[in-house]
């Protein structure tokens, strides 16, 4: 069984290895057991995917620091890979808080984990620069002292702020401030893509499986992305799966849908890797 530094050291290597890996994101410890099997190298958890599993919407008011964390440490608890958490905006806009937030995550088996610079306020949707840098800067010093990797995120492409300019002007200031890994979600082509990777100093994480363009691994790893991620897409899909199967039952009174479930053997056999133990500092 791997101890938290092993893992931290492991997931470290990912980032400094040649080409992109996947990190794909599960919503539970079913869904963690399930990915390790299937031979991924990390796991990364979601608040969409963990909101949508508990009747929420995802949003930073209903979801609060510790469920996002118990949850986060169920995934811990069900695999031996290094798992990185969605950690919203580190629960605060002080930069104290997020700096207790990293604290906090690394004392439950995460090694590494993502911080916004969005404020959940759609009337004021991003920090401002100068504080968002500070909370960073804030996370990092928590992130150095417990061996965690800090990946911070300029969320200016979801929240109707399309503008590439400054977007590497937030990550380059975050790479600056400690961040490990840098991350600008939506961004709306492989080019803007590309101009991201050359313009920052630190590994460049995409999310794919979001609406719009997609690209392949090869394509990522050679406009220079170093990881790619999911977000909520993998727990879209598996409810896209429920919703169309009951729409079958309900409107054609068939039930067709069972020929591409998942054999009741299969689902066992992955549940049958259960970890003991937990995970060891």
């Amino acid at each position: 069984m791997a101890t938290r530094e092993q893992k931290y050291e492991t997931f470290r290597a990912l980032h400094e290895r040649p080409g992109a890996f996947v990190i794909p994101n599960p919503w539970n410890a079913g869904t963690a057991r399930i990915l390790t099997a299937l031979g991924f190298e990390a796991l990364a958890t979601t608040s969409a995917g963990y909101a949508f599993s508990v009747g929420r919407r995802d949003s930073f008011a209903g979801l609060a620091r510790d469920e996002i964390l118990e949850n986060a440490k169920s995934i811990v608890e069900a695999t031996d890979l290094p798992v990185s958490a969605d950690l919203e905006d580190g629960f605060g806009r002080a930069p104290q808080a997020c700096a207790e937030t990293i604290r906090l995550a690394s004392e439950i088996g995460l090694v590494g984990g993502t911080l916004e610079d969005a404020t959940g306020d759609t009337n004021n949707p991003i920090y401002n620069f100068e504080l968002s840098v500070e909370r960073v800067r804030a996370a990092a010093e928590v992130a150095r002292r417990q061996h965690f990797v800090l990946t911070a995120r300029a969320e200016n492409f979801l929240h109707g702020r399309p503008d590439l300019k400054d977007t590497i002007r937030r990550l380059q200031a975050f790479a600056d401030a400690g961040a490990d890994v840098v991350y600008a979600p939506g961004l709306p082509s492989l080019e803007a893509i590309r101009q991201v990777c050359a313009s920052v100093s630190k590994p460049v994480n995409v999310v794919m499986g979001l609406k719009g363009a997609t690209f392949s691994v090869g394509e990522l790893a050679a406009a220079g992305v170093k990881r790619i991620s999911v977000g909520g897409s993998l727990a879209r899909a598996a409810l896209g799966g429920l919703v169309r199967a009951a729409r079958e039952i309900k409107e054609k009174g068939t039930f067709t849908y069972a020929a591409e479930a998942l054999p009741h053997a299969e689902a066992t056999a992955f549940m049958a890797s259960e970890k003991r133990g937990g995970w060891r500092s």
